[in-house]
């Protein structure tokens, strides 16, 4: 698990946040194709609700007191979907940045973009470089969308960053390869969501989510509303998080 400073674990207010509400949710937003096929139309179009299903989703989410959300939106196993399904998700992208990108800056959305940049066209790059530069200053909450990603790929690049840098092995630790992944400026997810009915992590924040709190639900992604967002949170102010240790109080009760 990622220790921050104290000072990086409060709130902008400078205050330290609710406990009852996670600072950082991650969301593997599964079931667009499900969601269309269910309703006869192409798999495009389940992606192509899935977006805006995904920017309605960052204000409640921002409304709720979280500060990071980040969403896997195309893993580096992607790539084995049928080509015409890649090219209009790539394709999607652009039209996504074109229509929500000024709505998202004016709604104080810090947006980041993390993965394997090397693999996409110079065009989509333009445009993330133009969504992280025009969002740079926004404070409300940080979008970070996962794109040609994979939690092992986060480990193994980290890991090069490394040996290019010629640390030492007793330099070596689980501080330093934090500061090296690719959600290096986020605190660890407190809370986990995969839509969809799935119940497995499919190589997402697989560092990084080490003491997530899970939650699934059989909800596809493109139905997801508020609704839903209220369960997750209400299930994670629910949860117990020890993190490997004990409650105080059953220390006392352990000890007497």
């Amino acid at each position: 698990m990622t220790h921050l400073p104290l000072t990086e674990n409060l709130a902008p207010n400078g205050k330290a946040p609710d406990r009852a509400t996670p600072r950082h949710v991650a969301v593997v937003m599964d079931g667009n194709g499900r969601w269309a096929r269910q309703r006869y139309m192409p798999r495009f179009f389940g992606h192509k609700q899935g977006v805006d299903t995904l920017v309605r989703a960052v204000n409640t989410f921002a409304e709720r007191g979280v500060e990071y959300l980040t969403v896997f939106a195309f893993s580096s196993e992607n790539w084995k979907r049928p080509s015409d399904e890649v090219s209009g998700l790539m394709g999607l992208v652009l039209v996504a940045v074109s229509k929500y990108l000024t709505k998202m800056a004016g709604d104080g959305v810090r947006i980041r973009i993390i993965g394997d940049r090397s693999a996409v066209s110079d065009k989509l790059r333009d445009a993330w470089d133009r969504a992280e530069s025009l969002t740079a200053n926004n404070r409300r909450i940080t979008l970070s969308v996962a794109f040609n990603y994979g939690g092992r790929w986060d480990v193994v690049q980290a890991c090069r960053q490394a040996l290019a840098d010629g640390v030492k092995p007793e330099d070596f630790d689980e501080s330093y390869l934090s500061r090296h992944m690719a959600l290096s400026f986020a605190p660890d997810p407190d809370l986990f969501i995969r839509t969809g009915g799935e119940m497995r992590m499919s190589n997402f924040l697989l560092w990084q989510a080490a003491y997530s709190e899970l939650f699934f639900t059989e909800c596809l992604w493109p139905d997801f509303g508020d609704a839903q967002i209220d369960a997750a949170l209400t299930a994670y102010a629910q949860r117990d998080r020890r993190f490997g240790g004990i409650r105080p109080a059953q220390v006392a009760s352990d000890g007497s």
